[in-house]
C-alpha cells in the first residue's frame, strides 16, 4: 500500500464547509480599548485575580514561546484541555459514526478507545507484539478503506517503552490516513520526537502534554503538532475559550521555567533507576519492565493482593493486571526519593510476611 494522503479526503465532509463559531475576540485581535463586545462583566471578579475577560481563543503569545522550544512553526501547534482534547477532536473531524474505522494497539491509552466510543467510530485493536512492539504486518492488515486513523502511543502508556523508528515510518509511509503519535511521555527518553519529520509526513500528527514533565498536570493543557490545514481544521471545530486565562497565565509563567523542567527531570531519572533497582531486588517482584517512561510497569507474584495492601498502607499505584499483555503487572509512577523508599519498604514489610506465612 502506498500513501497517498489527502486530507480532505479523510475529514467528514460537513466539517469542510462547516461555518465556525466566530467570538467577539476573532473579531477583534487587540489588547487595548473600551471593551463592550463580548458581553462581560465590566467591574471586574469576585476573585483578587481579574479574570473578568475572555482568553486569546488561540493562545498566541503561549504558541509565539512555545514555536522555538519546539523548533516549530507557530501554524503547526494547537493546544488543547489536555491531550484528550485533540484526541476527541481528531476523531470528530475525520470518523463519520457507525462507518468509519479507527486502529488502537493494545495496551495502550485508553483514551483513544473511549473517545472512539463516544463518538460510535469503530475500533480495530492490533495487539502489540509480546515484547510491546509495533506488529507492522497485522496493522497494516487491518487497515480498511473506511479506516481513519492509527493510534501509537511512545512512549507507551502503561509498557513505558518507546516504539521502534522503523516501524512508524512504515505505518506513515503506507498509509493514507491519520498516523497520531502521543508523546505524553517523551521527555524521559533520548528518543528524538517525530515533530522533526513532520514536513516529511502530512499525515503525522504528534501529541505531547504539559502535565508530566513540565509539573502542570493541574491546569490542563496538551500540545497538537500538525500539519498547518489540520491545525486550522482543529481550531475550525473546537470550543471558542478551551484554554481558560488561568491556564494560560500559568503556562507563560511555566514556559519561563525551561531549566527547572530540566532539573526535576534528571531527579526523575536518577529516582527510576533507583526504583528500578530497589524493586528487582525484591523476591517477590517478577519482572520490571524497560521503561522510557516516568513510570514502571512491574509484574508482581500476587499483583491483586498487594495492590490492596498498598492501598491500606496508603500508596496508591495504577492496577494494569486485568490489561491486555500486562498480567499481574502494576504500574508505578516515580516518586521523590522519600515516596519511593516509603513504596519500597511497605513491599519488604509486605514480602517478609508473606515469608513468615
Amino acid at each position: 500500500m502506498k500513501n497517498t494522503f489527502d486530507l480532505n479526503k479523510i475529514l467528514r465532509p460537513h466539517i469542510l464547509s462547516l461555518a465556525p463559531y466566530s467570538s467577539a475576540r476573532d473579531e477583534y485581535t487587540g489588547h487595548s480599548g473600551i471593551f463592550l463586545d463580548a458581553n462581560e462583566n465590566p467591574y471586574g471578579s469576585v476573585t483578587e485575580e481579574n479574570y473578568n475577560r475572555y482568553p486569546d481563543p488561540y493562545q498566541a503569545e503561549i504558541k509565539h514561546k512555545l514555536a522555538p522550544i519546539k523548533n516549530i512553526s507557530v501554524d503547526r501547534i494547537f493546544l488543547g484541555n489536555g491531550s484528550d482534547e485533540p484526541i476527541d477532536l481528531l476523531t470528530r473531524a475525520t470518523c463519520t459514526p457507525s462507518q468509519d474505522h479507527v486502529i488502537i494497539l493494545p495496551p495502550t491509552y485508553g483514551m483513544y478507545e473511549v473517545s472512539a466510543s463516544i463518538h460510535d467510530v469503530i475500533i480495530d485493536k492490533v495487539s502489540l507484539t509480546a515484547d510491546y512492539q509495533i506488529d507492522v504486518e497485522a496493522v497494516l492488515n487491518a487497515v480498511t478503506p473506511k479506516t481513519k486513523i492509527i493510534w501509537i502511543c511512545s512512549p507507551n502508556n502503561p509498557t513505558g517503552n518507546v516504539m521502534q523508528a522503523d516501524a512508524i515510518r512504515t505505518v506513515l509511509e503506507s498509509f493514507d490516513g491519520l498516523v497520531v503519535v502521543d508523546e505524553a511521555y517523551i521527555d524521559f527518553t533520548d528518543t528524538p520526537s517525530w515533530v522533526r519529520h513532520l514536513d516529511q509526513y502530512p499525515n503525522l500528527v504528534v501529541l505531547q502534554t504539559f502535565s508530566k514533565a513540565w509539573g502542570l498536570a493541574g491546569i490542563r493543557v496538551g500540545m497538537c503538532f500538525a500539519s498547518p490545514e489540520l491545525i486550522r481544521i482543529l481550531n475550525k471545530i473546537k470550543p471558542p475559550y478551551n484554554i481558560s486565562l488561568p491556564a494560560q497565565k500559568a503556562l507563560l509563567e511555566g514556559l519561563e521555567g525551561i531549566a527547572k523542567k530540566d532539573k526535576m527531570i534528571t531527579e526523575i531519572l536518577k529516582e527510576r533507576t533507583f526504583l528500578c533497582n530497589m524493586l528487582t531486588d525484591l523476591s517477590l517482584v517478577i519482572k520490571v519492565h524497560a521503561t522510557d517512561a516516568n513510570f514502571l510497569l512491574v509484574q508482581f507474584d500476587e499483583a491483586k493482593a498487594i495492590m490492596d495492601y498498598l492501598i491500606r498502607e496508603e500508596i496508591i499505584v495504577r492496577d494494569r493486571s486485568r490489561v491486555h499483555l500486562c498480567d499481574g503487572c502494576l504500574r508505578i509512577t516515580v516518586g521523590t526519593r522519600e515516596e519511593n523508599e516509603a513504596l519500597i519498604e511497605s513491599l519488604k514489610k509486605y514480602q517478609q510476611k508473606s515469608v513468615a506465612a
